[in-house]
């Protein structure tokens, strides 16, 4: 019998949630064939069987919440198919999981219980596990300074041996009860859905961030870009020349002169990254995700544009892998696309910094005390985290992307 288990999916994802079995108790499956999607907190990822045979067993069923290593089907390589078709187990009687002896893998996660049964989930690194263990120290009473709450080592020499009071639980809420006069549509949030809510959450209650405008005027790029897109699509195979790779460029050279805005809090110290991969947000059925052009210094105007709309395409069709979204070190949203035209935007992750574009709308604009003339002008917005950026970084930050932007052949020789 072969055991198919949930793969190794990432370093801060431990567990996925059940979303299809593309094979049921009495199929068979070849060696290699997709068995079953999972849903994690970033992408879906498909599960292959390493062997051909017939499945015999399911240990989940779609909804269910799996491990990292956690057995969820067995392949009988045979062929045979003795065991009876059944269904697989339903929701509510998920699969009890295997313990770390059972797995033969080193858990990254560990549970406490609480009075009431619950399970809560603590995620910590190996070094913090082990000294927690030799100090005496219970994981569950230490509070992370990493915002994905991840506890780290330092997180544990900060701690003190001495256990803090619990505060006594607040009382559960009562569910609202629907009103039969005031019909409503109820439904349970997707893992993606939930996951990006605790995420923005998590940013608002550990960054000190701020949000700092400007306005762009797009005259001369969008005159640039008129006279250029028809060469530009012919000499890069249809690729079309877009706003992106402008801001884009932009926002690498700005980065490169406000290194801190390019930056990352890491326990008490700071990380300034040397490399420039900017995510970039986009809006999919199931909610925003922000995959990565890498090495945006290195890349020109046309294999910006071409990995933007390849992510984009990737993401629409729920074809992103985990490597797609990991490591960005900022990220660019364009609100302007739905018709935004102003927004404070959430920094992505454990990032500094986001910027964000909206829509170019037509304006007066003062050309000097004597002229007014209307010009397309953009609002743009920084949101940053005043721990580790100052204000006057900031602005600099953002009055450097303004300047490149209004002024687009400086930002060709930039880059």
């Amino acid at each position: 019998m072969a055991e198919i288990r949930v793969p190794e999916l990432a370093e801060s994802i431990t567990e996925g949630t059940i979303s299809t079995w593309f094979k049921q108790v009495g199929d068979r499956v070849e060696k290699g064939e997709n068995i079953v999607e999972l849903e994690t907190d970033k992408v879906n990822v498909e599960v292959i069987s390493e062997e051909a045979g017939i499945v015999t067993e399911l240990k989940a069923a779609e909804g269910d919440t799996v491990e990292v290593g956690s057995v969820i089907a067995v392949v009988d390589e045979s062929g045979t198919g003795a065991a009876p078709k059944t269904e697989a187990p339903k929701a509510e009687e998920p699969a009890k999981p295997e313990s770390p002896a059972e797995t033969g893998k080193t858990p990254t996660v560990e549970q406490s219980v609480e009075e009431t049964g619950k399970v809560e989930r603590i995620v910590a690194t190996p070094s913090a596990r082990k000294l927690a263990r030799e100090k005496g120290i219970d994981l569950s009473e230490i509070n992370a300074k990493d915002p994905r709450g991840l506890i780290r080592s330092h997180d544990v020499e900060n701690s003190t041996k001495q256990e803090a009071p619990k505060a006594a639980a607040p009382a559960a809420k009562a569910a609202p009860k629907d009103n039969p006069n005031k019909p409503v549509i109820r439904e349970k949030m997707s893992r993606r859905r939930k996951t990006i809510a605790n995420k923005l959450l998590e940013v608002s209650q550990n960054t000190a961030m701020l949000t700092t405008f400007n306005e762009v005027d797009m005259t001369n790029v969008m005159e640039l870009r008129k006279r250029k897109k028809d060469k530009f699509q012919e000499d890069h195979n249809g690729t079309r020349l877009g706003f992106m790779s402008f801001f884009t460029k932009a926002v690498v050279a700005a980065l490169k002169k406000y290194p801190a805005v390019n930056a990352e809090i890491d326990g008490d110290d700071l990380v300034l990254k040397q490399f420039y991969d900017i995510g970039v947000a986009v809006s999919t059925e199931e909610g925003l995700v922000v995959p990565v052009v890498r090495d945006c210094d290195k890349k020109n105007f046309a294999e910006i544009e071409g990995s933007i709309y390849d992510l984009a395409v990737k993401a629409r069709d729920k074809k992103l892998g985990l490597d797609d979204m990991m490591n960005g070190s900022f990220t660019i949203t364009n609100g302007g696309v739905f018709g935004s035209l102003m927004s404070t935007p959430i920094i992505n992750g454990t990032q500094a910094a986001i910027l964000g574009m909206h829509s170019i709308v037509t304006r007066p604009i003062a050309i000097d005390k004597e002229r007014m003339e209307n010009r397309p002008m953009m609002y743009i917005a920084l949101s940053y985290d005043h721990r580790i950026i100052d204000g006057k970084e900031a602005v600099g930050f953002l009055k450097t992307v303004k300047e490149l932007i209004e002024n687009p052949e400086d930002l060709l020789l930039e880059s």
